[in-house]
């Protein structure tokens, strides 16, 4: 797969270049939310064809991610750049406790992902660390809670503030027949408005529903 490539944003054409200033400025600039996602009929489907819940999920949410553009994008300097397509890096728990991150491209069919994501999480529990890599800007940041089921989340995040979108999701339970699982999903608002985020979760289902 070759390397994401981006484009710079004109800020002169931007119909968010107040907000973009405004939020920017701030201390902490994020704006997250927690939903609960349905995902009775997926995981049924993910059990029947005995495929892994977790890279499966990843793979519809990264696709999910990809498709709201605002998502794709990065600060650059004083301004801002669109990626073409984000990888995912994500959290793998280690035999002793602690995790390492593994990158992985999701722009592959499914059948295709999931044993190259096999492999490649192999390799990053061999090498260890905790890395992103040489260019971590691309990249949407994925972890998991498989110990609780969550209403809230408040996540570490540096400073200066990063623009990389965090998801994270919680562990499943029922309510009224129907099997829910926590998604959070924590944004710059410079880039992202609440619009954005709700788009996120609209492609997420949609993508959930088609398997």
């Amino acid at each position: 797969m070759s390397e994401p490539v981006f484009r710079r944003l004109n800020p002169a054409a931007d119909p968010r270049r107040a907000h973009f200033e405004y939020f920017r400025a701030m201390a902490y600039p994020y704006v997250g939310v927690t939903c609960e996602v349905d995902v009775t009929d997926f995981a049924a489907a993910v059990r029947a064809a005995e495929q892994p819940f977790f890279l499966s999920f990843l793979w519809h949410a990264a696709r999910a991610a990809n498709a709201v553009p605002e998502l794709r994008r990065r600060l650059d300097g004083d301004g801002a750049v669109e990626y073409d397509r984000c990888p995912t890096s994500h959290t793998v728990a280690r035999p002793d406790g602690t995790y390492c991150y593994c990158r992985l491209d999701g722009d592959r069919p499914l059948r295709e992902f999931l044993p190259y994501a096999r492999e490649a999480q192999a390799r990053a529990l061999a090498a260890g660390g905790i890395d992103d890599g040489d260019d971590p800007r691309p990249l949407l940041f994925v972890s998991t809670v498989p110990w609780l089921s969550y209403t809230a989340l408040v996540q570490p995040v540096p400073s200066p503030a990063d623009s990389n979108p965090r998801l994270t999701w919680g562990r499943m339970h029922a309510q009224e027949g129907r099997t829910l699982m926590p998604v959070s999903l924590l944004c710059h608002h410079a880039l992202v408005d609440g619009l954005h985020l709700a788009r996120f979760y609209e492609a997420l289902g949609a993508s959930l529903a088609a398997r």
